[in-house]
């Protein structure tokens, strides 16, 4: 074949040019795969820019080929490289980064423990509920237990001392709809002790929080209206409230999970109950039915109790009549 000839330069301004363009016509040359490229003088000449004034400013004439302008690659690798960043900039950038993160990273870890208390929080609350509700719906007493264990030690169950850092609940319901028991108790009681080791049902499966610690909190100052931490209804007595040692002081009721089993994984004591009416009760020696009843719970890091209350706690109060749970935040 003949060799192709290059496309004749093109004015830019509408109009032409007022001097001539030099044509160029310089052949292509062939490699030796079949392919066509440009002499240098040829792609010299098509990258070339023709200047000249007309009407005041300047004309561009420029050289096209197939009705399309040419493209300079050395200028467009060079707007490239303008348009980048030197090794110097990044590394400034990346120190700054990381200067910032420093200076913010006891901000991040001070809000995660603020959002794990607070799922903490919202996830005893749907126990507490998912209890009340199947005791309602089946006519039927329904017990929760609590207890913590070391969260230092993966393993669950574990016997490492401290017992902090992982809460641990468990639900349980009478198949029967009876409470297993009358009266005030005077001494403790286990629900699933001989012969009644078939006579709960497990409620769903253990719950499992970590980095939280039961506590027991001084009595609110109700000061109206009642809905901050400080303001929250007062409890009467500590026998109303699931916390730390002594809270409460005299439990009454125990159960084991897997339920009538023995040796059993876990041993709940601190238990609440909700009667087929919704009646809400921290079991104690003399079962006293309160107003207003608390689970305190605040952020722990690993297995180490807060010096001091942290900023940062919550109570879950539900009331004994209706057993509505309400959370308060500090």
């Amino acid at each position: 074949m003949f060799p192709q000839q290059a496309s004749e330069w093109r004015c830019a301004c509408r109009g032409a040019c007022p001097e001539p363009v030099e044509r160029v016509s310089r052949p292509l040359r062939s490699t030796t795969s079949g392919a066509r490229v440009l002499s240098d003088e040829t792609q010299a000449a098509r990258l070339a820019l023709h200047e000249a004034p007309v009407h005041g400013h300047v004309c561009h004439a420029v050289a096209l080929r197939g009705g399309e302008p040419a493209i300079n690659p050395q200028q467009s690798t060079l707007n490239s490289v303008r348009a980048g960043f030197t090794l110097l900039e990044l590394l400034i950038v990346i120190g700054i980064i990381a200067l910032l993160l420093a200076l913010l990273a006891p901000a991040f870890t001070t809000i995660k423990s603020g959002t794990d208390v607070t799922s903490a929080a919202y996830t005893i609350k749907g126990v507490l509920d998912t209890a009340r509700t199947f005791a309602k719906a089946n006519d039927t007493y329904t017990w929760v237990g609590f207890l913590e264990e070391n969260v230092a030690n993966p393993a669950s169950p574990n016997s490492d001392a401290p017992a902090v850092g992982r809460l641990v609940m468990s639900i349980v319901a009478s198949k029967d709809g009876t409470m297993l028991y009358t009266g005030n108790l005077s001494s403790l009681f286990t629900l699933d002790a001989p012969p009644n080791q078939a006579a709960l049902i497990q409620v769903g499966k253990l719950t499992k929080l970590d980095n939280v610690h039961l506590k027991g909190f001084a009595a609110a100052t109700a000061t109206p209206p009642p809905d901050t931490f400080d303001t929250r209804p007062a409890v009467t007595s500590t026998a109303a409230q699931i916390g730390d040692v002594n809270f409460p002081p005299s439990p009454a009721l125990t159960f084991h999970y897997p339920v009538g089993s023995s040796p059993s994984q876990y041993t709940f004591t601190k238990v609440i109950q909700f009667s087929p009416h919704g009646e809400g009760v921290v079991t104690n020696s003399n079962y006293t039915l309160t107003p207003i009843s608390e689970i305190g719970v605040e952020p722990t890091h690993g297995a180490t109790v807060p010096a001091s209350i942290p900023a940062n706690v919550m109570a879950v109060q539900f009331t004994g009549v209706g057993g509505d749970v309400r959370i308060y935040r500090r």
